[in-house]
Parts: structure tokens; sequence; C-alpha cells
């Protein structure tokens, strides 16, 4: 079973009772006994061997793994800062302000798109950030938990992926071959990656015109037929003002930038051969670029959120908004409203544990490989439906891009085609990862805006879909075009995928509005 498609079926059966039951933790649960029953058949190891993947090797080895333990802290500071900030009163004055300065729906998910841009430095921060601030006034507006949560999910990844200084670009540059500048190899893919940007355009476009298609729209129908009977004129009474929700988010972004530039080096190690002294001396932008490429992103969001945990605390002491045992009994606050979260990781990443003992990697890395052999043409858009396929099974997008682009830049040493294939890959894992389930990033847009998790899988995927259906008509005109030189290829491509793009979503308007 190792090695073939019967690596991938825990991952397909956990999924699809997630979306059948509409329950998350059994269905993820279920996956998991599936992939150590078919490695202990594999091994021969018996019941005894059973249990001690399933457990050993899997659960308790996931998480005593040095970066998930850092997204855990990670998790559980955000949720104090929450915690603190809604306690403070900070998210009640921020949504008064957004009364008076935010007049319409269109323009609290457009201010929530915004955020979501503006916040591109780590989809985790990103989804936990964004929720935690934008959903007071999306319930003021009558968006729904799922649009909320879309809107999160859809603003997280695919802006990560575009962002030269992000911890995803760290992480492509990662798994690109030693000799090769990593970072100028991402930004080169940048205009190819139609799925991130056809997703943001899609976003926009939806709002103004204002419709939505598939199982979002009864949720949305729903919250706007509640929303029109409540009497929102009174301001909620609170002692906080707007800066105890501004300052607090303010300082997360800039700590969590030292932080990982730190744990890249940026302040005490050597990069690129330069001395400690020289780089302090000299701490140009290429620097901080490079600080970020080989940055730890687990460690570095730790150490920024909670040197913002702990500032912000005295702030709101100073201030005295707080007392200090009030601040003190947000932390276990904190920590309970992430509890479902930290679960369904747990149980994700446990999943992911037993299609890597199975091979499913390698079964995947196969499949490219063979294809690489003919359909030069078609390439681009294969990678991306293998990519999407993987990071859907896997939950992981890092992990697909770890898989992929090394097996890219082989077949294709050079030219356009090694451009477009990488980007294919990475939009492809950015799509499988925005989709799937047991994706971290799509279990914290859930948690971000407190939404029933199955429900926001269910409401996106439609949304999501449409979107890859487009993208991959354009990587087949990108493969057909790339002969005619790399510009070319792409302004052709973007002018094709906008419009097929936009012509759809007029087509589904009128269709529902019927």
């Amino acid at each position: 079973m190792t090695n073939s498609f019967w690596s991938l079926v825990p991952a397909i059966v956990a999924i699809a009772l997630a979306l059948l039951t509409k329950e998350v933790y059994s269905s993820l649960f279920i996956g998991i006994l599936i992939g150590g029953a078919f490695f202990a058949i594999d091994a021969g190891s018996g019941f005894a061997g059973f249990f001690n993947h399933v457990f050993s090797d899997g659960m308790i080895s996931q998480l005593s793994d040095s970066w998930n333990v850092g997204i855990l802290v990670f998790l559980v500071v955000l949720g104090t800062m929450v915690a603190l900030i809604n306690t403070a009163g900070g998210s009640a004055a921020f949504g008064n302000w957004a009364k008076k300065h935010i007049k319409t729906k269109v323009g609290a998910q457009v201010a929530t798109i915004c955020l979501g841009i503006l916040i591109f430095i780590d989809d985790y921060f990103n989804c936990l950030t964004v929720g935690s601030v934008m959903k007071p006034v999306t319930d003021k507006y009558g968006v729904s938990k799922p649009k909320l949560a879309y809107l999160i999910d859809a603003t997280a990844a695919p802006v990560c992926i575009i962002a030269p200084i992000s911890s995803w670009a760290a992480a492509v540059s990662g798994f690109v071959s030693e000799g090769e500048n990593g970072i100028a190899l991402f930004c080169k893919a940048i205009p190819f990656n139609f799925y991130a940007f056809f997703t943001i355009i899609m976003m926009f476009a939806m709002v103004f015109m204002k419709f939505e298609f598939g199982t979002m729209s009864a949720y949305e129908k729903a919250v706007e037929e509640l929303s029109d009977t409540d009497d929102d004129s009174n301001e909620e009474e609170t002692k906080g003002k707007v800066i105890d929700l501004v300052l607090p988010i303010a300082l997360l972004i800039v700590f969590c930038v030292l932080g990982m530039i730190y744990t890249g080096g940026f302040f005490t190690a050597q990069i690129e051969g330069e001395t400690e002294g020289e780089m302090i001396a000299n701490p140009n932008f290429l620097n901080f670029i490079e600080a970020f490429a080989s940055s730890d992103a687990s460690v570095g969001l730790v150490l920024g959120s909670f040197a913002a945990l702990v500032l912000t605390t005295i702030f709101y002491i100073a201030r005295k908004v707080l007392s200090f045992k009030s601040a003190m009994l947000c932390i276990p606050d904190g920590f309970k409203a992430m509890v479902p979260a930290i679960l369904i990781l747990t149980l994700a990443w446990t999943l992911k544990a037993m299609t890597d003992s199975l091979g499913a990697a390698e079964f995947v890395a196969g499949l490219v490989e063979n294809s690489a052999k003919g359909f030069q043409n078609f390439l681009p858009a294969i990678i991306f439906v293998i990519a999407l396929f993987l990071a859907f099974a896997t939950g992981t997008s890092w992990g697909t891009f770890g898989i992929l682009i090394p097996i890219c830049i082989a077949a294709f040493p050079e030219g356009a085609l090694r451009i477009i294939s990488i980007s294919a890959c990475m939009a492809g894992a950015v799509c499988g990862d925005h989709i799937s389930p047991i994706s971290d990033t799509t279990i914290m847009a859930s948690a971000g805006a407190q939404c029933d998790h199955v429900n926001h899988v269910s409401t996106q995927l439609p949304y999501a879909l449409s979107v890859a259906a487009v993208s991959f008509v354009t990587y087949i005109i990108a493969g057909f075009t790339q002969g005619l030189g790399i510009v070319v290829s792409a302004l052709i491509s973007w002018i094709i995928g906008v419009a097929a793009l936009i012509g759809f979503l007029i087509f589904m308007k009128k269709k529902f509005a019927k």
C-alpha cells in the first residue's frame, strides 16, 4: 500500500467524511486509523505496531515537533491577545467607530479584504488578526460568518504567496537548490501566480457586484434578514478606545516582523558571507530579504507575539482599563478559545504523518516526473492540478512546495517554462490548501471568523474551484505562449484569464438573479 494510490486514501476518506457528516474531529481520527492500519498491514507489525504508529510515531511525534509546538504557542498567545482586546473594550470601541465611518455592507467587506492584503507577513497571523479586528464590523452590517471566513482565508495564503517579504517566500526559497537565489526565483514567478491574483480579483468583483452563489447565498440571505430586524442604533458602552485595538495590532505586526528577521540572523548572524559587524553597520534592504528567506517563522512569530502581548498588557494596566488580575484571567480565556483549532490542527498533523509514512509524496512525485516526459505545453496546467490535489489531500501547501519545486527545477534548468511551472506549483498548492478541510490555514480562518469549520469549507469550495478552473485554462495558455517570451506570455494569459473570470461572474449573477 506504500508509494501507491492507497497512500492517499486516508486523507481522501477523512475529507469525504468531514463534508458528508459535517463533523470534523471524528472524520480526521478515522482517517488516521485507516492510515495506521495500512502501515501496519504493510509492515506486518500487528495491533501493537498499529497503535504505536498512530500514537507514538504520529500524534506524539507531531506534538513534540518544534515547528508545530511553536505554531500552537503562537495560537494561544494570539487568543490571549484577542481576549485582552475584548476585555479592555478595544473591539467594542472599534465597532462603535466603524458604525460612524463604515456605512455599508460593501464597505465592511472591502475593509476586511484590504486589511487582509495589508497583513501579508504570515497567513496564520493574517487569519486570526483580521478575524478579531473585523468581526464586530461585519456582524454589524449583516456579513455571515462563512462569508467572513472566506474573505479571511482568501486573503491569507493567496496574499502571502505573492508577497516577497513573507514567511511563504522564505519557505519557497528554502526549497530551491543550492547555488540559486530563491527569493529572485520567487519574484520572477509572481506574475504567473494566477490563482492568487484571480482570487483577490474575484473577492472585490463579487463584493461590488453584490451577489453570492452556492450555499454561501443561503447564509448571507439569512443573516441579512436577521440584521434587518435588529435595532443597533445605540452604541455599546465601553471605557475602551480605538487605540486599545489599533496599538496591539500594530505591535503584533511590528514585533512579528522583527521576530522573523531576528531568527533569520538579521541582527546577530552572518548572511551571504558578511560579518556581524558589517551587517549591523550596513543594514540594507537585501540583508532584510535574505534574513526573511532564512527565518524560522514558527519561532519568530512566537517571539514577536509574546513581546506584543507583554507590551499590550502593560499599556492596558497603565491606562487603567484593565487590572493586573483581569489581564491574567485573559490567558486561560484565550487558550480556551483556541482549543477547537488546536485539536483540529493536532489531528490534521497526525493524518499528514500517516500519509507521509505511506509514501504519498513519493507517489505524487513519480506522477509528475512521468508527465514531464511529454505534454510540455500542457505541463504547467498538469503541475497545477497535481499540486492542488496533493495539497488538498495532505492539508499542506509547504509540503507540496518541498515535493514539486525541486522536480520543476530539475526538469527545466532554465527558460520561461521553468518559471511558469514553478508558479503553477505554488498556485496549485495554495488552491489545494485553500479548499482542504484539514489545512491549518483553513482551520484558523474558521477560528478567526468564529465560524463552524465544515460550514466554512463547504461554502468557500464553489468559489475556490471556480477560480481554479479559470487558472487551469490560463496555465494552458501560458504553456502554449511561453515560446513568445515571458512578458508576452504573461500579458496574453492575464488578458484571457481576467476576461474569463469576469465573464463567469456575470453569468453566475444572472443565473442566481433568476
